[in-house]
């Protein structure tokens, strides 16, 4: 008997070498696509004969948002979605038997900035500017056109933790001593954060006097593999879907929690005018923290699903135990070579 095919655009990223790794061990035969993957974007032939006749197809694929919104950047990260989703589109429609279930990477920053109430997929609310108007355009170019034999989610992701860009870039805030709360507020005017695409939202940065209470939702990447395996199972549920621990910390927890996991004993404060210089030498965005990210999963929960991790201390002590045993490891492994 054949084993199942499962086609994982994007798979070089953090989440994608980890579901890799895991429809392995399910038993698939997975084929991956990207600019140096087995399957290349350039080459749509052998796209189309990777997705005809797949068990399952995942697209992950797109620029990481972790750096600065310069001009460059900010049509790259749209592009990189828009464009690779289309692809695939193509290819599942062109496909003699098409994958039954496609699953689509999106973003739970596409709901607007929440205090007040947590965003469904039912009564969510989209939000505005640049971050919004690329969630937008990905998911129109995924939900686009009719594909009767495929089933299509949306996996709106909140902030994932595990060992990829945005848990390093917060423990490394803690560990510099700037674990303190993060307060939203006045910005000097910049066009970094304006709308893009064919129906832009959005001009001037929004800021909101927060002082650290905004919202951080967020999922370790155990469960995100595992609502990937349910979804799978589950062929009735279709359309966007909400992933992340269903009880949202706020941002004073959440640096609290980052200050206690690598021992720093001080968190200095930070206005928004001190993180845009921190975050300018850090070569990313101060909206990863001073957005409120408010989702609740309605879908999953209400489908059966029950998270696995939901202590946010645990979640990042053993992120930030996974690294340091990584890197004592190639400490030794210098050690042994000098």
């Amino acid at each position: 008997m054949s084993r199942p095919r499962a086609v994982v655009a994007g798979a070089g990223g953090f989440i994608g070498e980890a579901l890799v790794a895991a429809l392995t061990d399910d038993g698939y035969d997975v084929v991956t696509v990207g600019r140096t993957a087995a399957v290349r974007w350039d080459d749509p032939d052998a796209l189309a004969a990777a997705v005809d006749g797949s068990d399952l197809l995942v697209n992950l694929a797109g620029k990481s948002v972790d750096c600065r919104y310069t001009d460059r950047n900010r049509d790259e990260i749209l592009r990189s979605r828009v464009e690779t989703t289309r692809a695939l589109q193509a290819a599942v429609a062109a496909a003699s038997a098409p994958p039954p279930l496609w699953l689509n990477a999106s973003t739970a920053t596409i709901y607007r900035h929440a205090m007040d109430r947590p965003n469904t997929e039912s009564g969510g609310e989209l939000g505005q500017g640049f971050s919004v108007d690329v969630a937008r355009s990905w998911e129109r170019a995924f939900f686009a056109g009719e594909l009767p034999r495929t089933r299509r989610v949306a996996l709106r992701l909140a902030i994932v933790v595990g060992d990829g860009p945005a848990s390093r870039m917060l423990l490394t805030l803690a560990r510099t001593g700037l674990g303190g709360p993060q307060h939203d507020g006045w910005v000097p005017p910049h066009r970094r954060y304006r709308g893009i695409g064919d129906e832009p939202t959005g001009d001037r940065p929004p800021w909101y006097r927060t002082r650290g209470r905004q919202r951080f939702s967020w999922v370790h990447i155990e469960d995100v593999l595992r609502a990937v395996r349910f979804l799978i199972e589950r062929d009735d549920i279709s359309g966007p879907v909400n992933i992340a621990v269903p009880e949202a910390s706020d941002n004073r927890t959440l640096m609290r929690t980052l200050r206690g996991v690598v021992a720093m004993p001080v968190g200095l404060p930070s206005l928004r005018w001190m993180l845009e210089i921190a975050m300018w030498a850090l070569r990313t965005e101060p909206e990863l923290i001073l957005k409120s990210r408010w989702v609740f999963p309605e879908r999953l929960v209400g489908a059966g699903f029950r998270f696995a991790h939901t202590d946010l201390r645990a979640a990042f002590a053993e992120v930030d135990r996974g690294r340091r045993v990584r890197r004592s490891g190639g400490r030794r492994r210098r050690s042994a070579r000098s």
